[in-house]
């Protein structure tokens, strides 16, 4: 490693690895979207398809039930059973980890399978990064080469932007998101990033070309057709302040509710996502019965929903946003203790669902509660504000620049106060200074050689 990193930049290896990261991201590129593509197709299979094959004229209000059922115990065994124990605990937040060895990998495509496809309310983000980078630890012993452990890091980094490259709009936001979460810094923080980014582009022209072949779409986040927004108001300003400090707290019973409950999940798998899928079945029901809607506004993580959601505002009223937003926040806790998937999609639901919603009072526009929701809710359950604010001012496409302060002030009075909110974690012990020897107690004695 020189100590330069200009140097490292100019040197042959250095280009090598961008070789190799860019050849990576072509395979990993279309396995994550043969992945999503997956989950596309058997979700309407199991919610529309199979009750219409078995004789329904229409999803029985109490479908949800068994198939969140079987899909919390399929959860379960995966995560009870195979190795990686279905991949990292999304209750603990959005971190960045190692990538899982190629025995954990099944694990984590599966216990993500059975979350996705079944209607747990976590998203595809953290398992499409952590097969990303499996995938490309695989390929790496699969080619028998004697690669330094530094840079299978890098790589498998790179396998895990390339994965999620178009999956939030843009992968600019990809990257940023991977970069804050890593915790990366100094100098040779673009040195490590570059890889991943350059695989990142490369994995977005993969999308756009398998879209193009297969027509089954890009899986990108996007809200088309918005209604114009003009210049921040001093009102509006003040209406980010309340939805941060509404966000933090929203959040924080939400991460309260998963820690809380992940204890009864270490302890057995199968009966806390049985009883998990359960529970998130039920309030979709309930919100269903009580609404008219479709319990599909709860289930699964949002990114499909988003869109419609806020297009079709008008056919929300506020107390049906209220419980939209009781129920999903309920499942989202309950889905973090037992399964596995990702935070994001789900807080940007109930972001815009909570900014929809405070839009109803004087003062706050529909574009601008939807972002500044989406923005601050993001920050509470990432904790990780650049993304933040990245996803709620490219979500929104040609407003996102005009919204942006409003959005900054949202996302950063969400941090601060998500940050008091949360206890801190208890510093450890300090080491006892250890007694002196004869040798240091007395200057007198000569310490033999």
């Amino acid at each position: 490693m020189p100590s330069d990193p200009r140097a490292l930049l100019r040197s042959r290896a250095y280009l090598r690895l961008l070789v190799i990261a860019a050849a990576l991201g072509v395979p990993v590129s279309a396995a994550a979207y043969g992945f999503l593509a997956l989950v596309g197709y058997l979700q309407p299979e199991i919610f529309t398809h199979l009750p219409h094959g078995l004789g329904f004229q229409a999803e029985p209000v109490w479908w949800p039930l068994p198939v969140l059922a079987v899909g919390g115990v399929l959860t379960g065994l995966a995560i009870r059973y195979l190795p990686g124990t279905g991949g990292a605990h999304p209750a603990e937040g959005f971190k960045t980890h190692r990538a899982p060895t190629p025995a954990e990998l099944p694990g984590v495509i599966l216990a993500a399978l059975a979350t996705l496809i079944f209607g747990a309310v976590l998203g595809p983000e953290a398992p499409l990064i952590a097969i990303g980078g499996g995938l490309v630890v695989l390929a790496l012993r699969a080619a028998r080469r004697d690669v330094p452990d530094q840079a299978t890091a890098v790589l498998a980094s790179a396998g895990s932007f390339a994965a999620i490259s178009t999956l939030l709009g843009s992968p600019i936001i990809g990257a940023f998101l991977l970069m804050e979460a890593s915790g990366l810094g100094g100098p040779m923080l673009g040195l490590v990033l570059v890889p991943g980014l350059l695989a990142a582009g490369i994995g977005s022209l993969i999308f756009l070309g398998l879209d193009a072949w297969t027509g089954l779409g890009t899986f990108s986040l996007a809200v088309p057709g918005l209604p114009h927004f003009g210049s921040p108001t001093i009102a509006e300003f003040g209406w980010a302040v309340v939805v941060g400090l509404a966000a933090a707290l929203l959040g924080a019973g939400i991460r309260w509710l998963g820690l809380r409950l992940q204890p009864f999940s270490l302890r057995s798998p199968p009966a806390a996502a049985l009883v998990a899928g359960l529970v998130v079945a039920g309030l979709a029901i309930a919100y269903a019965e009580g609404t008219g809607k479709n319990s599909s506004d709860v289930l699964f993580s949002g990114q499909d929903a988003l869109g419609p959601l806020i297009t079709h505002t008008g056919s929300y009223t506020v107390g049906t946003l209220l419980l939209l937003l009781v129920c999903k926040s309920l499942a989202y806790g309950v889905s973090l203790s037992s399964f596995r998937g990702g935070p994001i999609f789900p807080a940007l639901f109930i972001g815009a669902a909570g900014g929809m919603a405070l839009s109803h009072l004087p003062g706050l526009p529909l574009v601008a509660g939807v972002a500044t929701g989406i923005g601050a809710m993001s920050v509470a359950m990432l904790s990780l504000p650049l993304t933040s604010v990245l996803l709620a001012t490219l979500l929104l496409a040609s407003d996102g620049l005009a919204v942006m302060p409003l959005v900054i002030v949202a996302v950063v009075v969400a941090y601060v106060a998500s940050a008091r909110i949360t206890p801190a974690e208890p510093a450890e012990p300090p080491t006892a200074p250890q007694a002196p020897t004869a040798a240091a107690a007395d200057p007198s004695v000569t310490p033999r050689a």
